[in-house]
């Protein structure tokens, strides 16, 4: 099974209505054509960060539907799904019984125990401070055991999410049942979340640790492959990371098209994103948007240092409603590597300069990936983010499914129907790909295979763009017109 070269859909399984049923409501009645995937975000019982502290993959929580919900949805789109490879849930089965029963448990070797990982049993600060951070504490939480006795565990993220150890054999045995099972119940693609945290190896930073991320990533592949099923992993960080993944041939994120977009778009320059989109890999999902922030860290290189500051300061003071202090810990937001927004409010609600930027992400190499606040052109939800103090919250609004619908009848998102629309279904975008620039504002991008050819004129400075193709039956060059 080879996956569509079509656009795929980014929700929450309670996003795009309240349910899995009310989603496939919506995918039935309002997105065939527009979408050809569909990445329900983690739909598991979990006990924190919004669904990716997994409790249990066996089961769909009660709140979204079962199982017979994303088999539906599985067997008419590509579906992808998260499997957590770097930790599971604080209150998961195998971490609780190791709680109750510590050295006695057969789950003990399921986690990192600090006191068995370094020499003397306990890190120096030097060792610390080696260690790659997203947040600012050491990656370690006590943990109470029945006997009263206190350990440290590893714990990159938030406190009820528990590193694994995946060099055990209980480990390996659990990644290897859980994918088997995923890939049974319709998943086309298994997104490794927080893949590049998985290998923790003392004198390095634990962070994509070479070779054993290479080997960790076969020992993955090998297991899907008799299931034709693909593996993403998920890695936010210098983009020759992703460069390095996709020369050995795995699927890849485009994490950064975004901010790379966001500066061209606000200064009209179009050296950076040509560079870009020059370099690129091909077999990547492309992104302007995802559950989490926009990335910084991701553009390292590709931009200056000054431009990403200038990138920042932009979207703090033009973007619409977005405060500095929604990125601090007053909103619970300590990655500092990732501004939260979304794409619309980024570009100040600019219907022109939106419409642009997902032009230019489905011109593109890869296949499009579109978030569901995005998909509903959607501005920042101040209410829920005071509401939580959660820094993300800002870009995870719930829809129920008449504002939903409601929210269809814009005649932002009508056009943004008929891009994706003619993205899905042209057959350009199967062959060649070429861009090039027209003055200093703008970029040719261009997809031609065999007599079909489509072309995107991209002026970055005044955020007006064309399209224009082949049309093969009427043998006559057309100009897509989004009405």
């Amino acid at each position: 099974m080879s996956l569509r070269n079509q656009i795929m859909l980014i929700t929450y399984p309670d996003s795009l209505g309240k349910n899995l049923h009310e989603l496939k409501y919506m995918l039935q009645n309002h997105l065939r054509g527009v979408v050809g995937g569909v990445h329900v975000l983690p739909f598991y019982p979990s006990s924190a960060d919004r669904g990716f502290a997994p409790i249990d993959y066996r089961v769909v929580d009660s709140a979204y539907g079962t199982y017979d919900d994303i088999v539906e949805i599985g067997s008419e789109y590509d579906l992808m799904v998260d499997f957590m490879i770097n930790h599971i849930s604080r209150q998961s089965s195998f971490f609780q019984d190791f709680k109750a029963k510590k050295d006695e448990s057969k789950y003990r070797d399921m986690f990192i125990r600090i006191k068995d990982l370094w020499p003397n049993g306990e890190p120096t600060d030097e060792d610390i401070l080696q260690i790659y951070r997203r947040k600012p504490r050491a990656p370690f939480v006590d943990v109470k055991f029945a006997d009263g006795t206190t350990e440290r565990v590893w714990c990159t993220f938030d406190e009820e999410q528990i590193d694994l150890d995946v060099n055990s054999k209980i480990t390996r045995d659990f990644i290897r049942d859980t994918l088997i099972f995923l890939a049974e119940k319709k998943a086309s693609i298994i997104r490794l979340d927080a893949f590049a945290y998985a290998i923790k190896k003392l004198g390095t930073n634990c962070f994509f640790v070479e070779p054993e991320v290479w080997e960790l990533l076969e020992f993955a592949q090998d297991i899907l492959k008799p299931y034709d099923v693909e593996i993403l992993p998920e890695i936010h960080e210098h983009y020759t990371i992703q460069l390095k993944l996709a020369e050995k041939g795995y699927w890849v994120y485009d994490f950064a098209l975004p901010m790379l977009l966001l500066y061209s778009l606000y200064t009209g320059d179009n050296r950076r994103l040509l560079h870009w989109l020059q370099i690129c890999p091909h077999k990547q999902y492309t992104t302007l948007d995802t559950h989490d922030g926009i990335g910084v860290v991701d553009v390292k290189d590709l931009l200056t240092d000054d431009e990403i500051e200038t990138t920042k300061e932009y979207l703090f003071s033009r973007g619409a409603n977005v405060k500095p202090i929604y990125n601090t810990m007053a909103y619970n937001n300590l990655d500092v590597y990732q501004l939260n927004c979304t794409y619309y409010s980024a570009l100040g609600n600019n219907d022109d300069a939106y419409l642009l930027a997902r032009a230019i992400q489905f011109f593109s190499p890869g296949i499009p990936q579109v978030y569901y606040v995005g998909l509903l052109a959607g501005e920042n939800d101040i209410d829920l983010l005071e509401k939580t103090k959660v820094g993300r919250n800002i870009n995870r609004h719930y829809y129920s499914l008449e504002e939903a619908e409601a929210n269809l009848e814009r005649p932002v998102v009508k056009k943004l129907f008929e891009l994706m629309r003619f993205r899905n279904s042209y057959p350009a975008f199967d062959g060649q790909f070429s861009v090039e620039p027209n003055g200093d504002h703008s970029l040719l991008m261009a997809w031609q295979k065999d007599a079909y050819k489509a072309v995107l004129d991209a002026d970055l400075k005044h955020h007006q763009f064309a399209i224009t193709y082949w049309d093969q039956d009427a043998q006559q060059e057309r100009r897509l017109n989004l009405g």
